[in-house]
């Protein structure tokens, strides 16, 4: 049996345990909003560049632009984003089990990576990572979607990929967020626009020139997007697991401290018996 002293050292370790928690979760909280802002303003502005691209798209149908070339998948790439820091509950493994299905066993397959927890995995399991991003997951910048959108396209247009899809978790409330997979390339522009039928628009100077410079933002758009819907689920995860961990730790805290009451009681029980008994032994 454990003594008082070991008790109350647990309890201390797990006290201290507790504030750390506590502040994480009221720093994921307090960024949360913020990113949770950002995530839901981008929507707008990511559905209406769809609308325009499926219009511009079907006023330049032979544009012949490369990244609507469609060719024999040979070889498919993987866009993962996902955390850069742990501590988040089950945000990265429902990830992985989203992209583990299309890639494992795949000769086929090229990985290109955001964020450390997600690199770490493939690393570690002896998948090729073609390129890798890192740093930002918490507070991700456009520019930083402007060059993984570049590096995609590019690789593209080379040939070295011939689809490309983006894997990311898709945000709906702090305690609700769910792994998405997308086809990012080739642009589909017969379903980008939904269920609506696109818009005619009048073009200045051609359909093609201004397809030309819209493909490349709206992928930048789109990376974009995934990256801020990634930031506010991974905070949103960290927020509802350090939440939990804190009320675990509570309860743990409540049950050392009714055994070391039990053991206390049974020590000063067990010294009362030891003085009566003594008294009884010198009558």
């Amino acid at each position: 049996m454990a003594s008082t002293r070991d008790i109350r050292r647990r309890i201390k370790s797990v006290k201290n345990i507790q504030q750390i928690t506590k502040a994480m979760k009221m720093v994921a909280a307090a960024r949360l909003r913020r990113a949770q802002e950002r995530a839901n303003s981008s929507r707008p502005y990511t559905d209406k560049i769809r609308e325009i691209l499926a219009g511009v798209a079907s006023g330049a149908k032979e544009s012949g632009h490369p990244l609507l070339a469609v060719r024999e998948v040979k070889r498919t790439a993987y866009l993962i984003i996902g955390a850069d820091k742990g501590l988040a509950g089950a945000y990265t493994s429902n990830l992985l089990r989203e992209v583990l299905p299309n890639v494992s066993g795949r000769d086929d397959v090229h990985l290109l990576t955001a964020g450390r927890k997600v690199r770490d995995y493939f690393r570690r399991r002896g998948y090729t990572i073609d390129q890798q991003y890192t740093g930002f997951s918490e507070k991700p910048t456009y520019d930083i979607a402007v060059s993984m959108a570049r590096d995609v396209a590019s690789a593209y247009e080379r040939g070295e990929y011939d689809e490309v899809y983006l894997v990311y978790t898709r945000f709906f409330s702090p305690i609700n967020h769910k792994p998405t997979t997308v086809k990012l390339l080739p642009v589909d522009t017969d379903t980008a626009h939904g269920e609506e039928q696109p818009r005619e628009y009048i073009f200045e100077p051609s359909a093609e020139e201004v397809l030309g410079l819209l493909l490349p933002k709206y992928l930048e758009t789109v990376v974009f997007g995934a990256l801020l819907q990634s930031a506010a689920s991974e905070l949103g995860a960290r927020m509802t697991a350090m939440g939990s961990a804190t009320d675990n730790a509570q309860e743990l805290i409540s049950k050392l401290v009714l055994n070391y009451n039990k053991i206390r009681q049974a020590n000063i029980t067990r010294e009362i018996s030891e003085i009566v008994g003594g008294a009884e032994a010198l009558k």
